[in-house]
Formats: structure tokens, sequence, C-alpha cells
């Protein structure tokens, strides 16, 4: 059987993992499998794992391979239809109706139509990538709006008609696993599971984000943050804390003083909650790196 190519000339998981390289995200096998098959069948790309190990990420990523605009819909609890479909510019209708007098108008024409987010992608599937990010945060009602939507992409508005996207549009969807969602849902996606990196491919990150850090540095710095993880924090530092904190602590380093110190100040960067702040302070000296560099 011949190998499909897909959008952008990408044929085969390898070659959709090169190319995120590219876009600065360093996939795993996993990833790069999920998400090419994902495009090649056009499902629905359903990405898990706890905050900060690069779901939304790697959803940008997949946009910046495949020259796509990311439309991303953020979700949250009690967001409904109208936040993410379409609503009527009411203002703006009702000053027509007055301006026109006697004149007819249409004020169901597109100029007072707001897209949202689902009713743009399927509008223009072959330019945008839509992220459905932390659906989660949504309610179960909404969760079975958008199983609709993910069946058919296609909406009904009564005043126009039904608009059907020409082509499945490319939807990556993220959870950070706060409640399970349908079952009748993840049957419609691929599915992968983003954990933590190991240690050298988050390494290997921190060096492709920031240029000026030193790899012995890096190393240096995922440890630590690998021994943060290991605590029960409420807010366990991401993928993107990690790159931040070794890049802090870098600046700080080369204005003078020690590395150890110079985590320690930076410390802020890699936890954000004050509880936990409070919690590490007197096991800092356990964790923060030695003279990293």
């Amino acid at each position: 059987m011949p190998v499909r190519p897909i959008i952008g000339g990408i044929g085969s998981p390898e070659a959709l993992q090169a190319a995120l390289v590219g876009a600065q995200y360093l996939a795993d096998e996993g990833l790069a499998t999920a998400a090419y098959l994902a495009l090649a069948l056009g499902k629905p790309l359903l990405l898990e794992g706890a905050p900060g190990v690069g779901k939304t990420e790697a959803a940008k990523a997949i946009a910046a391979v495949l020259s796509r605009r990311v439309i991303r819909l953020q979700c949250y609890e009690g967001i409904d239809a109208a936040a993410a479909l379409y609503e009527w510019n009411y203002p703006r209708q009702m000053l027509a109706i007055r301006q026109a007098e006697q004149d007819h108008v249409n004020i169901y024409a597109d100029e007072y139509l707001l897209e949202r987010p689902l009713l743009a992608a399927l509008r223009d599937p072959n330019q945008n990538l839509l992220l459905i990010d932390e659906i989660d945060r949504s309610d179960q009602e909404f969760e079975a709006f958008l199983l609709e939507f993910l069946s058919d992409f296609a909406i009904s508005i009564p005043e126009i008609g039904t608009i059907r996207a020409s082509r499945h549009p490319i939807v990556v969807l993220t959870s950070n696993r706060t409640r399970d969602l349908h079952e009748a849902l993840r049957r419609r996606c691929v599915y992968h599971w983003i954990d933590y990196p190991s240690p050298t491919l988050e390494a290997e990150i921190v060096m492709a984000r920031a240029s000026a850090v030193a790899r012995t540095t890096a190393d240096a710095v995922v440890a630590a943050v690998g021994r943060l993880r290991a605590e029960p924090l409420a807010k366990p530092p991401g993928v993107a804390e990690t790159v931040e904190w070794a890049e802090a602590a870098t600046l700080l380093h080369s204005q003078g003083g020690s590395w150890p110190e110079a985590f320690r100040r930076a410390i802020g960067v890699a936890l954000k909650d004050q509880d936990d702040l409070t919690y590490m302070a007197p096991r800092l000296d356990t964790v923060i790196p030695g003279e990293a560099a």
C-alpha cells in the first residue's frame, strides 16, 4: 500500500516529528504518530496530560508546520454554543435599520455576523487549525454540543441556513483531565497522553528554546525541576517553567554571584503559587542546583 502524504507533503510520523523540530517542538515518537494519524485520517486529535506538559504548544507547532492559522476556543465553566459558534451584531443591525429608513436592508448579511471559533474553522478549513483548549473545563452540556459539531462539521443558522465545511478541518483538543470526558467524544478522536518529558528530552527542549543556556545548566535545572515535581505541590512546574528558570538563572548568574544564589533568586519563575513557595522555602537547598556550569 503506498504511503499516503498529508498536508504539507508529510508522509510519515517520522517526517512530522522532524518537521516539528523546525517549529522548536521536540515531540516523542508517540505524539508524532498520533498527530500524523489524526491528520492523515481526518480525525480530531485529543491531547491529555498535566498542565504545563506542552499540549497547547503541540497544537501551535503542528499549525506552524502546516502553515495554518490557529483559531483557539478557550473553554471555561459555563461556556455555551453562542460563545463558540456565532452571534448577531444586534447594535449594528439596529443602526442599519434606522439608517435605511424606507429602503430594504438585509440585517442577516455576513457583515452583521460575529464569527466565533467554530464557525470560522468551518468557513475556511484549508487555512486554519481549530484548537479547543481545556475542554475538561466546560460542562457536559457543552461537551455534548461539541460532540455533534465534531460528528458533522456543520452548523445551522436559522436566518442563513446550514454551513458545512468543504473538508474536515484540522482540530486539536486538549484536556488537563480535571474531569472525565464522555466516551463518545473520545471515540471520535485520535488520543495521546502527554507526560512530562524524560530528563534528556527536557534538557534538549531547554537548549532549543533558550539558546543562551549551557548544556550543563540545562541538565542541572531539569534535575531540580524533577525534584520539585516529586513534592506535593499545588502547581508543579511545567516544561515552560523549566525553560524560564534556566533562562532567568543564567541571566542572574551573568550579573555576578553563584549559581545556587541565581537559582534561588529566580525561583519565582519555577513556582508560581504562594503556598508552594512557602512549603519549599526550607527545602530549597536540597532542590536547587549547585555550580551548574
